[in-house]
């Protein structure tokens, strides 16, 4: 590059010429720039691996206690079987989850891209009678166990003693063994990946015949 050079108190001192500087700015706010999207794309990427964990987690807790309360499952106060739904995306038995003696009616469910639970406690018709309680749909609690939830595969698996899958129509009669599969992704457009939460479940209070 050229230099052109100016005259002050008798000393020649070197400069930039006009081009030279807009040039040197240009780059400047060129690598500004690429700096500013590096730590963009870093903090970015940072919060969906950070969020995306949470939700992970928030499925595991939520999957170990599924299980437990789906080992525990037995016939409500009712007198109704221990399952009364087994479907691919929603799963309805009966449990004593809160160890009060009394058996709720236990609801896990995919809702959009929330996995959820629904936990109805028994309601005696009246304190007076000896008929048996009623779980009326109003008193459902739910509540959001994961967030971010993938599934295209089903979530519950259904099992006969043999090991082998069930088709619908026998699931809630013949089933034995369970298997959750869960798939949890923040943003699947983006890294990270699909992570799969799997499980499965031995259910002790089961009967051969409804």
């Amino acid at each position: 590059m050229s230099r052109r050079f100016v005259q002050r108190s008798g000393i020649w001192m070197s400069g930039f010429t006009l081009i030279e500087s807009i040039v040197t700015i240009a780059i400047f706010f060129v690598l500004i720039l690429v700096v500013t999207n590096f730590i963009y794309m870093l903090y970015r990427t940072q919060g969906y691996t950070f969020e995306q964990s949470q939700a992970i987690n928030e499925a595991r807790k939520g999957i170990e206690t599924m299980v437990k309360e789906i080992r525990e499952a037995q016939m409500a106060e009712n007198g109704a079987y221990v399952i009364e739904k087994a479907d691919d995306y929603e799963f309805i038995f009966y449990s004593d989850v809160d160890k009060d003696l009394a058996v709720e009616k236990i609801r896990y469910f995919i809702d959009g891209s929330d996995f959820k639970k629904g936990v109805t406690e028994p309601t005696p018709v009246n304190q007076l009678s000896d008929l048996p309680a009623k779980y009326y749909p109003n008193d459902e609690k739910i509540s959001v166990l994961s967030r971010f939830a993938r599934n295209a595969p089903p979530v519950f698996h259904y099992y006969d003693g043999n090991g082998s899958e069930l088709p619908a129509p026998a699931r809630k009669r013949d089933s034995k063994l369970m298997k959750v599969y869960l798939v949890i992704n923040v943003n699947p457009s983006r890294a990270p990946d699909d992570f799969v939460l799997e499980s499965e479940v031995q259910i002790r209070n089961i009967k051969d015949n409804l």
